[in-house]
Protein backbone atom coordinates (compact mmCIF):
# COMPACT_ATOMS: atom_id res chain seq x y z
CA UNK A 1 0.00 0.00 0.00
CA UNK A 2 1.38 3.55 -0.95
CA UNK A 3 0.96 5.49 2.49
CA UNK A 4 2.24 9.33 0.70
CA UNK A 5 -1.45 8.36 -1.75
CA UNK A 6 -3.07 7.18 0.89
CA UNK A 7 -2.11 10.49 3.14
CA UNK A 8 -3.53 12.37 0.12
CA UNK A 9 -6.88 10.55 -0.20
CA UNK A 10 -7.68 10.63 3.46
CA UNK A 11 -7.08 14.61 3.18
CA UNK A 12 -9.02 14.69 0.14
CA UNK A 13 -11.60 12.69 1.57
CA UNK A 14 -11.85 14.98 4.74
CA UNK A 15 -11.68 17.96 2.88
CA UNK A 16 -14.69 16.76 0.39
CA UNK A 17 -16.76 15.30 3.60
CA UNK A 18 -16.35 18.88 5.30
CA UNK A 19 -17.35 20.98 2.81
CA UNK A 20 -20.21 18.87 2.58
CA UNK A 21 -21.17 19.18 6.11
CA UNK A 22 -20.42 22.95 6.09
CA UNK A 23 -23.08 23.27 3.13
CA UNK A 24 -25.64 21.25 5.22
CA UNK A 25 -25.29 23.01 8.63
CA UNK A 26 -25.91 26.40 6.38
CA UNK A 27 -28.56 24.73 4.63
CA UNK A 28 -30.19 23.61 8.36
CA UNK A 29 -29.74 27.07 9.32
CA UNK A 30 -31.22 29.01 7.38
CA UNK A 31 -34.23 26.95 7.52
CA UNK A 32 -34.27 27.24 11.06
CA UNK A 33 -34.23 31.02 10.49
CA UNK A 34 -36.62 31.29 8.18
CA UNK A 35 -38.97 29.12 10.36
CA UNK A 36 -38.12 31.40 13.50
CA UNK A 37 -36.18 34.86 12.53
CA UNK A 38 -35.76 35.72 15.86
CA UNK A 39 -34.42 32.82 17.34
CA UNK A 40 -31.69 33.23 19.96
CA UNK A 41 -28.76 31.30 19.86
CA UNK A 42 -26.80 31.97 22.91
CA UNK A 43 -26.96 28.89 24.03
CA UNK A 44 -26.14 27.92 20.30
CA UNK A 45 -22.97 29.56 20.64
CA UNK A 46 -21.49 27.83 23.95
CA UNK A 47 -22.24 24.17 22.33
CA UNK A 48 -20.44 25.17 19.47
CA UNK A 49 -17.67 26.83 21.69
CA UNK A 50 -17.34 23.15 23.40
CA UNK A 51 -17.48 21.26 20.40
CA UNK A 52 -14.78 23.33 18.93
CA UNK A 53 -12.95 23.18 22.13
CA UNK A 54 -12.64 19.17 21.92
CA UNK A 55 -12.11 19.05 18.47
CA UNK A 56 -9.17 21.41 18.93
CA UNK A 57 -7.80 19.27 21.81
CA UNK A 58 -7.97 16.40 19.26
CA UNK A 59 -6.52 17.58 16.53
CA UNK A 60 -3.22 19.18 18.91
CA UNK A 61 -3.44 15.87 20.72
CA UNK A 62 -2.93 13.60 17.69
CA UNK A 63 -0.76 16.14 15.67
CA UNK A 64 1.78 16.09 18.75
CA UNK A 65 1.65 12.37 19.59
CA UNK A 66 2.64 11.81 15.92
CA UNK A 67 5.14 14.05 16.19
CA UNK A 68 6.83 12.70 19.41
CA UNK A 69 6.71 8.75 17.90
CA UNK A 70 8.48 10.66 14.87
CA UNK A 71 11.44 11.86 17.34
CA UNK A 72 11.19 8.97 19.20
CA UNK A 73 12.09 6.61 15.96
CA UNK A 74 14.66 8.93 15.35
CA UNK A 75 15.80 8.41 18.41
CA UNK A 76 16.31 4.84 18.30
CA UNK A 77 18.06 5.03 14.81
CA UNK A 78 20.79 6.60 16.32
CA UNK A 79 20.64 4.55 19.50
CA UNK A 80 20.61 0.89 17.54
CA UNK A 81 23.89 2.53 15.43
CA UNK A 82 25.62 3.56 18.80
CA UNK A 83 25.03 -0.19 20.24
CA UNK A 84 26.26 -2.11 16.98
CA UNK A 85 28.97 0.02 17.10
CA UNK A 86 30.22 -1.01 20.52
CA UNK A 87 29.36 -4.38 19.54
CA UNK A 88 31.77 -4.84 16.55
CA UNK A 89 34.82 -3.06 19.02
CA UNK A 90 34.27 -5.38 21.34
CA UNK A 91 35.08 -7.78 18.78
CA UNK A 92 38.19 -7.67 19.31
CA UNK A 93 37.99 -8.99 23.11
CA UNK A 94 37.14 -12.56 21.09
CA UNK A 95 40.04 -15.31 20.87
CA UNK A 96 41.51 -14.10 17.00
CA UNK A 97 40.40 -17.14 15.41
CA UNK A 98 36.60 -17.07 15.82
CA UNK A 99 36.62 -13.14 15.11
CA UNK A 100 36.87 -12.85 10.93
CA UNK A 101 33.35 -15.59 11.02
CA UNK A 102 31.67 -13.33 13.50
CA UNK A 103 32.64 -9.76 11.69
CA UNK A 104 31.20 -10.88 8.48
CA UNK A 105 28.61 -12.42 10.26
CA UNK A 106 28.06 -8.84 11.82
CA UNK A 107 28.45 -7.59 8.05
CA UNK A 108 25.63 -9.55 7.08
CA UNK A 109 23.76 -9.16 9.97
CA UNK A 110 23.59 -4.71 9.50
CA UNK A 111 23.21 -5.34 5.73
CA UNK A 112 20.09 -7.26 6.74
CA UNK A 113 19.13 -3.96 9.07
CA UNK A 114 19.69 -1.44 6.13
CA UNK A 115 17.67 -3.25 4.01
CA UNK A 116 14.85 -3.08 6.03
CA UNK A 117 14.70 0.10 5.52
CA UNK A 118 16.03 1.30 2.20
CA UNK A 119 13.53 -1.82 1.05
CA UNK A 120 10.47 0.45 2.21
CA UNK A 121 7.88 0.46 0.96
CA UNK A 122 7.90 -2.99 -0.59
CA UNK A 123 6.35 -4.38 3.06
CA UNK A 124 7.31 -8.08 1.64
CA UNK A 125 10.94 -7.45 0.78
CA UNK A 126 11.85 -5.42 3.96
CA UNK A 127 9.73 -8.24 6.24
CA UNK A 128 12.24 -10.83 4.14
CA UNK A 129 15.04 -8.93 5.38
CA UNK A 130 14.06 -8.73 8.83
CA UNK A 131 13.62 -12.33 9.08
CA UNK A 132 17.16 -12.14 7.66
CA UNK A 133 18.25 -10.44 10.54
CA UNK A 134 16.17 -12.20 13.28
CA UNK A 135 18.30 -15.66 11.56
CA UNK A 136 21.40 -13.77 11.49
CA UNK A 137 20.80 -12.66 15.32
CA UNK A 138 21.10 -16.43 16.33
CA UNK A 139 23.75 -17.30 14.77
CA UNK A 140 25.98 -14.24 15.82
CA UNK A 141 24.80 -15.23 19.29
CA UNK A 142 25.69 -19.06 19.42
CA UNK A 143 29.29 -18.13 17.57
CA UNK A 144 30.14 -15.45 20.86
CA UNK A 145 28.45 -17.99 23.44
CA UNK A 146 31.10 -20.65 22.70
CA UNK A 147 33.48 -18.13 21.86
CA UNK A 148 33.49 -16.94 25.44
CA UNK A 149 32.89 -20.10 27.06
CA UNK A 150 36.58 -21.00 25.88
CA UNK A 151 39.15 -22.82 28.89
CA UNK A 152 41.34 -20.28 30.38
CA UNK A 153 39.19 -16.83 28.50
CA UNK A 154 38.95 -14.13 31.22
CA UNK A 155 35.16 -14.08 32.67
CA UNK A 156 35.44 -10.37 31.76
CA UNK A 157 34.80 -11.40 28.45
CA UNK A 158 31.89 -12.51 28.45
CA UNK A 159 30.80 -9.86 30.77
CA UNK A 160 31.66 -7.46 28.34
CA UNK A 161 30.58 -9.14 24.77
CA UNK A 162 27.26 -10.90 25.80
CA UNK A 163 25.53 -7.73 26.94
CA UNK A 164 26.36 -5.50 23.93
CA UNK A 165 25.33 -8.14 22.07
CA UNK A 166 21.77 -7.90 23.65
CA UNK A 167 21.66 -4.03 23.52
CA UNK A 168 22.00 -4.46 19.88
CA UNK A 169 19.44 -7.12 19.24
CA UNK A 170 17.07 -5.29 21.81
CA UNK A 171 17.43 -2.51 20.26
CA UNK A 172 16.08 -3.94 16.54
CA UNK A 173 12.94 -5.07 18.31
CA UNK A 174 12.29 -2.16 20.20
CA UNK A 175 12.68 -0.09 16.63
CA UNK A 176 10.49 -2.43 15.07
CA UNK A 177 7.48 -2.10 18.08
CA UNK A 178 8.05 1.80 17.62
CA UNK A 179 7.14 1.48 13.79
CA UNK A 180 3.57 -0.25 14.75
CA UNK A 181 3.10 2.63 17.35
CA UNK A 182 0.00 4.16 16.11
CA UNK A 183 -3.15 5.68 17.74
CA UNK A 184 -6.05 3.31 18.05
CA UNK A 185 -8.75 3.57 14.95
CA UNK A 186 -11.30 4.94 17.53
CA UNK A 187 -9.41 8.10 17.75
CA UNK A 188 -9.64 8.42 13.89
CA UNK A 189 -13.58 7.81 14.00
CA UNK A 190 -13.62 10.14 16.54
CA UNK A 191 -11.53 12.48 15.02
CA UNK A 192 -13.83 11.86 12.04
CA UNK A 193 -16.74 12.79 14.07
CA UNK A 194 -15.92 15.91 15.24
CA UNK A 195 -14.27 16.84 12.50
CA UNK A 196 -17.91 16.81 10.68
CA UNK A 197 -19.30 18.21 14.09
CA UNK A 198 -17.59 21.20 13.72
CA UNK A 199 -18.22 21.88 10.13
CA UNK A 200 -22.41 21.36 10.42
CA UNK A 201 -22.03 23.95 13.61
CA UNK A 202 -19.59 26.03 11.32
CA UNK A 203 -22.49 26.09 8.47
CA UNK A 204 -24.81 26.89 10.84
CA UNK A 205 -23.16 30.38 12.03
CA UNK A 206 -22.70 31.09 8.36
CA UNK A 207 -26.75 30.90 7.72
CA UNK A 208 -27.41 34.38 8.11
CA UNK A 209 -24.98 35.54 5.15
CA UNK A 210 -26.57 35.50 1.91
CA UNK A 211 -23.48 35.19 0.34
CA UNK A 212 -20.93 33.35 2.62
CA UNK A 213 -17.55 33.71 2.36
CA UNK A 214 -15.95 31.33 0.00
CA UNK A 215 -12.34 31.51 1.45
CA UNK A 216 -13.59 29.91 4.83
CA UNK A 217 -16.51 27.79 3.00
CA UNK A 218 -12.82 26.41 1.63
CA UNK A 219 -10.66 27.39 3.48
CA UNK A 220 -11.40 25.71 7.05
CA UNK A 221 -11.65 22.44 5.34
CA UNK A 222 -8.44 22.55 3.20
CA UNK A 223 -6.80 23.21 6.74
CA UNK A 224 -7.91 20.39 8.63
CA UNK A 225 -7.04 18.17 5.58
CA UNK A 226 -3.85 19.15 5.19
CA UNK A 227 -3.30 18.40 9.04
CA UNK A 228 -4.37 14.99 8.59
CA UNK A 229 -2.23 14.49 6.03
CA UNK A 230 0.73 15.06 7.51
CA UNK A 231 -0.27 13.84 11.02
CA UNK A 232 -0.23 10.93 8.43
CA UNK A 233 2.93 11.08 7.38
CA UNK A 234 4.72 11.42 10.57
CA UNK A 235 2.72 7.78 11.70
CA UNK A 236 4.31 6.51 9.11
CA UNK A 237 7.60 8.22 7.94
CA UNK A 238 9.06 5.53 6.15
CA UNK A 239 6.26 5.78 3.44
CA UNK A 240 5.22 8.91 2.43
CA UNK A 241 6.86 12.50 2.02
CA UNK A 242 8.38 13.05 5.35
CA UNK A 243 11.44 10.61 6.08
CA UNK A 244 14.63 9.68 8.12
CA UNK A 245 16.94 9.32 5.77
CA UNK A 246 18.81 11.38 6.92
CA UNK A 247 19.70 9.75 10.49
CA UNK A 248 19.38 6.45 8.86
CA UNK A 249 23.15 7.16 7.36
CA UNK A 250 24.39 6.71 11.18
CA UNK A 251 24.08 2.76 10.50
CA UNK A 252 25.10 3.27 7.14
CA UNK A 253 28.26 5.11 8.20
CA UNK A 254 28.67 2.36 11.49
CA UNK A 255 28.55 -0.59 8.08
CA UNK A 256 30.86 1.65 5.86
CA UNK A 257 33.11 1.34 9.05
CA UNK A 258 33.36 -2.47 9.18
CA UNK A 259 35.39 -2.94 5.73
Amino acid sequence: MNYEVLAVLAGLALFAVMVAALIVGRRIGRRRLAEDPGAANGGQGAIDAAVFGLFGLLVAFTFSGAGARFDDRRSLIVAEANAIGTAWLRLDILPADVQPGLRQQFRDYVDARIDTLVLLPDLDASRAAMHRAGALQAEIWRAATAAVQRPGLSPAVATLMLPSLNEMFDIATTRRMATERHPPLAVWAMFGLLAVASAVLAGQGMARDRNPSLMHLLGFPAVLALVVALTLNLEHPRLGLITLTGFDQAIVDVRAGME
